[in-house]
């Protein structure tokens, strides 16, 4: 796809802690679907983002840490590229993380002459990890944090201990159900995210 006529900017934003025997030839090809995606050959010649201040894809061989703040032209054909990428980071991964991915409609980039309506903007926040648990537990982990932050505009934090009991209870119960399930693996669509009345994401603000 030429980048001229591309309907979106997607920006790919996450750290992945990686096995220790993980090496960047194993990241290449758990990765091709993204690199393969921008035209390029390999992921070195993919691995710069469209911009400059971005640090792009990298491989912290030193951490052990795939670190990625990259943004690409795209449609929305790029998520078949981002399911294959989380199957294959799944079998690096030492433990769970959170990978987000930010949909900006590039014909609001302008906002002088940008078209009346709304921003089809669109945000995904995929999970990957060695296993469902490990999965579940960034997932859990992100869920306090929303909610303790939310809940703190109005209570003390030691009063909400009860909860994170509850999102722990409700989370066990998923566990429960979907541990032998492949649906735990697939990720989630981001739901009320930018475009659908919450106004765009800040582009660039990590």
């Amino acid at each position: 796809m030429s980048s001229y006529n591309a309907p979106f900017e997607i920006h790919v934003h996450g750290d992945v802690p990686l096995r220790p025997e993980v090496t960047y030839n194993d990241l290449q090809e758990a990765l091709k679907p993204l690199w393969k995606y921008a035209g390029a050959k390999s992921l070195a010649s993919a691995a710069e983002s469209t911009y400059e201040e971005e640090p792009g894809i990298k491989f912290d061989a030193a951490e052990h840490l795939l670190q990625m703040c990259w943004t690409i032209p795209g449609d929305e054909d790029f998520r078949q590229s981002l399911d294959e990428m989380c199957m294959s980071l799944n079998d690096l991964a030492e433990q769970g993380a959170a990978i987000e991915v930010t949909f900006y409609d590039a014909e609001f980039d302008d906002e002088e002459d940008a078209p009346e309506g709304e921003a089809r903007d669109d945000f995904i926040m995929l999970f990957v990890g060695p296993n469902p648990a490990a999965i579940m537990q960034v997932q859990r982990d992100l869920l306090v944090e929303d909610v303790v932050n939310l809940m703190e505009r109005h209570f003390d934090g030691s009063e909400l201990s009860g909860v994170v009991a509850e999102i722990d209870k409700l989370f066990s119960q998923r566990f429960d159900a979907l541990v032998n399930s492949l649906e735990i693996g697939k990720p989630p669509r981001g739901s009320g995210g930018p475009g659908h009345g919450g106004g765009r994401r800040p582009r660039h603000l990590h």
